[in-house]
């Protein structure tokens, strides 16, 4: 059926809700074909990290039919995994952030689940991602959803799916999961009535919080007190968790962006709801010049990704994502606790700097490398757990940290998920321990410069919108591939796409859609398209004596990459 006739569909079925036909009423085809056919030309696609899209009517959008369909595909992937009984009595836990229809997203949910005879815990307010994962290995249930677009523009929203250990599925899982959505040929099929009886709300924010509590490292009481921290949940869902953490663990002068602290699906006060983005902390770091404060963190909307800023003399320095992560690498790994450890271990992604890694090994450390996305993480530590469990004494690895140069973090086994609450706890107390010492987070990055060597990490991102964006990105992989190498230095090129050895004798690593080029100076560029957005990504890594070298040759090195993909 092309695109024409399902809108034609949408527009007069009965079966459609009056909200979808009064939104695709207000099109017209002569003048909003363009429109008409994004909505409609493909299915909103299930992929590895679930769905993600622009809320509104059409099979390309987020709404309660393509939210509808995800699940009933998920659950028929449950009832063939588990058996009926295990998933009535386990069940699965629904989440949901802070957006525009996340609680209506998350009932949808909910309904189809229990429609299919799977009891459903659904979280009573909205929470974070990491308290979801945390969730599901508290109550064992087989699975999880989470409603959520992450650091996304308001326009859209998203379905995560998770499994029973509470880690995004991985490649080979979610490829089941998308055969059973993709089985279902009709959204009549899909049953929208549900049962009532199998669907309870859950609050285990306190106990989510204690766990995350347990991960404190600094006992000192005066130093935490002498900090001030400035935080902005960007109308996000870590305002509970993160300053009831806070003020659990002692930390009494903690300033809440008033602004920014209630829940708010458009993100009225800010241009875009991620840490990673500068603008991001602007409100934060306004207050925190009122009132002096040493720190600024920001989350965003589902709280799994965090972001810094430090008072200096200069005014107040942003912490990028490679940076915290090396930093909270160095401090951990200086814990008495930790050096006991006989095995112990960070895991990071493949377009995570160096850095970080450089310092674990300088401690004795193992580095692992996985693929981009939480779940290869995740994944990553179940293996450990998993070995450890078997008595395999040469996987049976120490887990300490694993973090993604895109501002996500985990310290602690409780979750398989980014973690800014445990992350915002722990970044607090670097700033105090620090501080006690007359320094700051910036003062000892500068330090671990010295000790490792310096480390330029950036990168671009480039949005190509639509259908033909899609296939633009497509060709430029494509071009890439058959180019070999287009920087001097060029030591090898490692194309993730065929199989890659992981280290330590592990499994290879899953195909994916990244070229990277090593460098001889240890440097390295790499490729990426986005997983869940038209985007293509250039990450560089880019080492130098100091940052005056790094810079300019990272600026050599994306001049010939952006004239390569004609991007500017």
């Amino acid at each position: 059926m092309n695109y024409l006739k399902l809108f034609e569909t949408w527009k007069t079925d009965s079966f459609f809700d009056e909200s979808i036909k009064n939104e695709l009423l207000a099109l017209n085809p002569k003048t909003d074909s363009a429109e008409i056919e994004d909505r409609f030309y493909r299915e909103l696609e299930f992929g590895t990290a679930g769905l993600r899209g622009i809320m509104g009517a059409g099979t390309n959008r987020m709404n309660k039919y393509t939210v509808g369909k995800a699940t009933a595909g998920f659950g028929a992937y449950l009832l063939k995994t588990y058996g009926k009984q295990e998933c009535f009595s386990r069940g699965v836990v629904v989440c949901y952030d802070t957006r525009n229809n996340s609680r209506e997203f998350a009932e949808i949910t909910a309904t189809v689940f229990s429609g299919l005879g799977i009891k459903v815990f659904i979280h009573a307010n909205a929470r974070p991602i990491p308290e979801l994962s945390f969730s599901i290995r508290k109550l064992r249930a087989v699975g999880g959803v989470m409603i959520t677009a992450s650091h996304n523009p308001k326009e859209y929203n998203g379905y995560k799916i998770y499994d029973e250990s509470g880690c995004q599925l991985v490649p080979e899982a979610a490829d089941k999961v998308t055969a059973f959505v993709n089985a279902i040929k009709s959204y009549k099929s899909i049953n929208f009535i549900g049962n009532k009886e199998l669907v309870s709300e859950i609050d285990i924010t306190e106990e989510f919080c204690n766990v995350v509590l347990k991960q404190s490292r600094v006992a000192d009481k005066v130093s935490k007190q002498n900090l001030k921290v400035v935080y902005t949940p960007l109308h996000g869902t870590g305002f509970v968790p993160i300053t009831t953490v806070l003020k659990k663990d002692g930390f009494k002068n903690v300033f809440v962006v008033k602004a920014q602290s209630k829940p708010d699906g458009d993100f009225s006060t800010v241009a875009l709801p991620n840490p990673e983005d500068k603008r991001a902390l602007e409100m934060g770091i306004i207050l925190a010049k009122e009132k002096d404060a040493d720190l600024v963190i920001g989350t965003d909307p589902d709280a799994d990704r965090i972001g810094a800023a430090v008072k200096t003399k200069k005014g107040y320095e942003l912490i990028t994502g490679n940076q915290m992560g090396a930093l909270l690498v160095d401090f951990l790994l200086n814990l008495d606790d930790v050096k006991k450890l006989a095995k112990p271990a960070i895991v990071k992604s493949i377009v995570t700097s160096a850095f970080g890694a450089e310092i674990a090994k300088k401690h004795g450390a193992s580095v692992f490398n996985t693929l981009t996305g939480f779940k290869f993480i995740g994944e990553r530590m179940n293996q450990f757990q998993a070995a450890k469990f078997a008595g395999d004494t040469k996987k049976d690895y120490d887990y300490v940290i694993g973090y993604e140069e895109s501002y996500g973090y985990l310290v602690g086994t409780h979750a398989r998920d980014k973690d800014s609450v445990v992350s915002a706890m722990l970044i607090a107390e670097m700033a105090a321990k620090y501080k006690s010492e007359n320094k700051t987070l910036i003062n000892r990055l500068n330090e671990l410069y010295k000790e490792v060597g310096y480390f330029y990490d950036t990168q671009d991102s480039f949005t190509l919108k639509g259908k033909d964006g899609l296939a633009q990105i497509k060709e430029m992989m494509k071009s890439l591939r058959n180019s070999g190498a287009l920087f001097a230095g060029t030591e090898k090129i490692t194309d993730y796409n065929k199989p890659v050895k992981a280290e330590f004798g592990f499994d290879d690593l899953d195909p994916a859609d990244v070229l990277m080029y090593e460098l001889s100076d240890g440097s390295w560029v790499a490729v990426r398209p986005s997983g869940t957005e038209p985007k293509i990504k250039l990450y560089y890594s880019i080492k130098g004596k100091d940052e005056a070298e790094a810079v300019a040759r990272q600026q050599a090195i994306r001049k010939v990459l952006i004239s390569k993909l004609n991007l500017e």
